[in-house]
């Protein structure tokens, strides 16, 4: 019996199967592009149902990885290939140099000597890190990476010259491993919509016009400003804030579908900045708003906060303003006529692509808006979950994960 499962993708999902299936007895190796496991969530300031902080959940997570001597983190990794043959699958897998090794402490001495800093991928380019930086404070693997991109490497060194560890290697080189496994699990998660597509909302434009995923980093304590919410053109404190629903979604031109988790999340960034800012304003235009079951409540207690002003109408642009604030331009169905509000911030809730739309992962068949199907046979190896299937929330994700990791123990296992 090979009872070996491959699941691509370290985010929550991918995390989730593959603890599931190395719970039941099988071996599994965990592959994940970005050098650090968390994925999106890891990210956020807090998520549903309990909207508790990532450090929690995850930290669970993560100890349960390190105590799993059947789990192999394969993390700075991609799946270039895989081939079936007699009821298994061939998989390569490429690993790019990260030229820190196992010794790291993560002291932070290469940083304080790095000369050279780089946009800060993890914060969404909100701010910079040096060339040799720890992904996040609670990173796993725990170790620095270097980004060669704008690394000098051996014609600087100064990193070298200050670890005490013999932890850089800057000749580490490219690997490549061959597995054989019984079943691919493609937890590859999803990436926010390109908002500078949709001109009219002033998205790259406009410096206080930031989108979803940026308001999670903004208002996290290990974010780019500590967890205050400023404004980004001047870094002082928000009064007036627009959140806009479904930029980019169940628009023909750009995301036909609902990503079903917007609304819940523009009501948590509408609760973090009155939480911050008690006397602030927040509007919140939409088209539709969708808190199904127990999420009912949560909309309801916003829905009674006198400085919350929920509008119902699409907004029609963005624009800059002197001084830089953004107007918003809206109709207002309810109230009748058009909205102008003047913003110190605008956040746009765009909507969930999957990344198997621009890079379809292998052997997996993908519908024309980019989510993995199921094959037609139950049992086939091939398996998705998460956001990599469809638009869904964390919960439901981990749901999905350990339905995912039993069809696979079960194809392992020949049924």
């Amino acid at each position: 019996m090979n009872d070996h499962i491959l699941v691509i993708g370290g985010g929550v999902a991918g995390v989730t199967a593959a603890l599931e299936a190395a719970e039941m007895g099988r071996k599994v190796t965990l592959v994940e592009r970005e050098p650090y496991l968390g994925g999106r969530v890891i990210r956020m300031t807090k998520y549903f149902p309990k909207l508790c902080p990532p450090q929690c959940g995850m930290e669970i997570n993560f100890r349960r990885l390190r105590g799993n001597p059947r789990v192999t983190i394969m993390a700075n990794s991609e799946v270039a290939g895989v081939e079936s043959a007699r009821g298994s699958f061939t998989a390569t897998i490429k690993t790019k140099p990260r030229y820190v090794n196992e010794k790291c402490t993560a002291c932070g001495d290469c940083e304080k000597a790095c000369p050279v800093s780089r946009k800060d991928s993890f914060n969404y380019g909100l701010k910079d890190t040096k060339a040799i930086y720890l992904p996040d404070p609670m990173a796993m693997p725990f170790r620095h990476v270097i980004d060669m991109a704008v690394c000098k490497g051996a014609s600087c060194s100064e990193c070298v010259k200050v670890c005490k560890y013999s932890a850089i290697d800057l000749a580490m080189e490219e690997k490549t491993t061959v597995l054989n496994v019984a079943a691919v699990v493609h937890a590859t998660g999803w990436k926010p919509y390109d908002a500078s597509k949709i001109e009219n909302l002033g998205y790259g434009q406009i410096k206080n016009v930031i989108n979803n995923v940026e308001m999670e980093r903004l208002a996290s304590a290990t974010g780019p400003t500590e967890g205050k919410i400023l404004r980004r053109d001047n870094g002082q404190p928000v009064k007036t804030v627009a959140l806009v629903q479904c930029a980019g979604s169940r628009d023909e031109n750009h995301l036909p579908y609902c990503s079903a988790i917007c609304c819940l999340a523009s009501i948590k960034h509408a609760n973090y900045v009155r939480e911050q800012y008690p006397d602030s304003d927040v509007y919140v235009f939409y088209i539709d708003l969708r808190a199904p079951g127990k999420y009912e409540a949560f909309y309801q207690k916003a829905m009674s906060d006198p400085k919350i002003y929920f509008i119902k109408g699409k907004v029609a642009r963005i624009d800059a303003m002197e001084g830089g604030q953004a107007q918003v331009t809206a109709e207002d169905i309810i109230g009748g006529g058009k909205v102008r509000v003047a913003c110190d911030l605008v956040v746009l809730a765009t909507g969930m692509e999957p990344e198997g739309k621009s890079a379809p992962p292998p052997m997996a068949l993908i519908s024309q808006d980019g989510f993995i199907l199921e094959e037609p046979k139950t049992y086939s190896g091939i398996i998705s979950c998460g956001v990599a299937s469809s638009p869904l929330d964390v919960i439901s994700s981990t749901q999905s994960a350990t339905a995912a990791a039993l069809r696979a123990a079960q194809a392992g296992s020949g049924r």
